[in-house]
């Protein structure tokens, strides 16, 4: 019973998860890019703006890695289409760290209205 029960929870939250990363869309603007090296990887910070809001789960996601630059896309939810909102555009954030090489010298952060490259501080 309680397999069961757990089974159907693990699932529920999975299909939740897997909506959720399909209504994701680029944060609007990006304002800024700092990328800092630590053990291990390269730490990526950025702030932007959304057109409105209501937006959540605010986030980096890794898009493609070479050897010498890693681009990442500055994700987030959007409202529901029926949601009342503030227009105008509002300040988001985010911050991830990736794992990445030694030769890695920049970072891309792609957004929809722009993207903005960093120089990986060491």
């Amino acid at each position: 019973m309680r397999r069961t029960a757990l089974a159907l929870l693990l699932l529920a939250a999975s299909a939740a998860a897997l909506r959720a990363a399909e209504k994701e869309k680029h944060v609007y603007r990006l304002d800024s890019v700092i990328a800092t090296a630590v053990k291990g990887g390269i730490q990526v910070q950025a702030r932007g703006a959304v057109q409105s809001g209501g937006w959540s789960h605010v986030r980096l996601k890794l898009l493609k890695s070479s050897a010498d630059t890693v681009v990442l896309e500055f994700l987030a939810q959007p409202p529901a289409a029926n949601m009342a909102v503030i227009q105008g555009l509002l300040p988001v954030g985010a911050r991830a760290t990736v794992k990445a090489g030694r030769g890695v010298t920049s970072v891309r952060v792609v957004a929809e209205a722009n993207e903005v490259t960093a120089q990986v501080l060491r």
